[in-house]
């Protein structure tokens, strides 16, 4: 068994572009309260093309990163946006797989990990394995979405069914795009501690543009029209309906559209004992 899913959205330019706008746009949201202490040992796990380290690390100048991605290509990507970035950063680099991680017992203080757990096949096995790499009394956070949280005017079946097609395809690949309102229990499970999960909502309309572009468009409706030649390969859905979905989709971007997401942020903190 594979440990991480097939990650659904690829790795194109494409989705490295639509990574970075995601993260720029949803940085106040997503790392807000995201800050820690001068030389503390911070691991972030599943850094992908480093979308996510260039707001941690900026946050937190004199913390010392340590990032991990199964991927090579990814890491250098990273590597790369981290050292445009924040040059100055204290970070070293690991290619390793989140269930084998090449690290002593209760080496990092503290674990960020966001956007991972939704493209593996075992959660709950990666959360008790990093318990092992952080140390007594060191947290968790752990950001994820959930595609079923999505509404938005106008309304319509088709777009909810594009949407559905993208949540069908990545528990095809092992994973889930549901996970975010599983992560309270999921967390427990693992053996944490002081578990708090809160919702992020972000909605956006003609009012707030940055959103509406940085994340309707550039981030949500994009992460859609990706999975178009697999929706349809898949029979899934029929390209007609394809279609009208994605217009819909777009028209929620417009002037009279409106938007919602919910993304889950978990605190946790790893038992003394």
């Amino acid at each position: 068994m594979t440990t991480p899913a097939d990650y659904v959205h690829g790795y194109s330019t494409h989705e490295t572009r639509r990574l970075g706008d995601q993260a720029d746009t949803l940085a106040a949201l997503l790392h807000s309260g995201v800050a820690y202490p001068a030389g503390s040992r911070v691991l972030e796990v599943g850094c992908g093309v480093g979308a996510q380290t260039v707001h941690l690390v900026t946050a937190s100048p004199e913390a010392h990163f340590t990032a991990v991605d199964i991927s090579a290509d990814s890491l250098a990507q990273a590597r790369t946006r981290v050292t445009k970035y924040a040059p100055d950063a204290h970070i070293s680099w690991h290619q390793a797989n989140l269930l084998e991680l090449p690290f002593s017992d209760a080496e990092f203080d503290h674990v960020f990990v966001c956007f991972v757990l939704e493209h593996l096949t075992v959660p709950g096995r990666a959360l008790t394995a990093l318990r092992r790499v952080l140390r007594p009394g060191g947290t968790l956070t752990l950001i994820e979405g959930d595609h079923g949280s999505t509404f938005f005017h106008p309304d319509s079946a088709y777009a909810h069914a594009v949407i559905d097609c993208q949540i069908q395809l990545q528990a095809t690949a092992g994973g889930n795009a549901l996970i975010g309102r599983q992560l309270h229990p999921l967390v427990t499970a693992a053996g944490y501690e002081e578990v708090a999960v809160r919702p992020h909502p972000v909605y956006a309309d003609r009012s707030r543009p940055t959103l509406v572009n940085g994340f309707t468009r550039n981030t949500f409706i994009a992460m859609i029209e990706s999975v178009r030649d697999e929706a349809l390969a898949a029979g899934l859905i029929t390209p007609p309906d394809w279609d009208r979905g994605m217009s819909d989709l777009h028209r929620t971007a417009t002037g009279d559209g409106t938007f919602h997401y919910t993304f889950f942020k978990a605190l946790a903190v790893n038992p003394q004992s």
